[in-house]
């Protein structure tokens, strides 16, 4: 699968990919809103990637899409695809940039291609993401891509070390026209 929007290229990420993506993750203010942490590791990307499906993930399972510019030089981050186990034709999206990727509007682009690729060839009935209500930056983007904010889980989730607040958006087929 490789998608193409304007000024980027969405692909499986691969081996060649692995210290960039180590080193994005590695950042402290990339890092606060995973799962991971600052010591995620050469080692950790290089398992990720080996264990990566070949198309679209099945039930419960994750894929990570390189986002990479338009001539496939520079990987800015990664867009996560996760298939619900529990709902036929729906998919949960998270999306990571390094640093100095942010505020360029390439997560923007990379994730209505996603979002586009999921409705018009997976078959995608609805798409939802979760963020941390204190990432503005990415509630942002979500509502950029045509997402609404559906929920609120005021101090529902112990994450790091802290009750934290999570913010649900979704988008469904029937409003794919949102999508930019």
């Amino acid at each position: 699968m490789r998608l193409r929007g304007t000024r980027v290229v969405i692909e499986p990420l691969d081996g060649g990919d692995v210290a960039a993506f180590t080193a994005y993750r590695r950042q402290p203010d990339v890092a606060r809103w995973q799962s991971w942490d600052t010591g995620y590791d050469e080692a950790d990307a290089r398992r990720l990637v080996a264990g990566q499906p070949a198309g679209l993930p099945g039930p419960g399972a994750w894929l990570q899409l390189a986002v990479r510019s338009a001539d496939r030089a520079v990987l800015y981050g990664d867009v996560a695809v996760h298939r619900l186990a529990g709902q036929p034709d729906t998919f949960e999206l998270g999306v990571t940039l390094a640093p100095e990727a942010q505020g360029r509007g390439l997560g923007t682009e990379a994730v209505a291609c996603v979002l586009r690729h999921l409705f018009a060839e997976a078959g995608a009935h609805r798409v939802v993401a979760f963020c941390d209500a204190r990432n503005a930056p990415v509630a942002a983007l979500l509502r950029r891509v045509g997402m609404r904010q559906e929920s609120r889980q005021v101090e529902a989730d112990w994450f790091k070390g802290e009750w934290t607040t999570l913010d649900g958006y979704a988008v469904l087929a029937r409003e794919r026209d949102a999508v930019p």
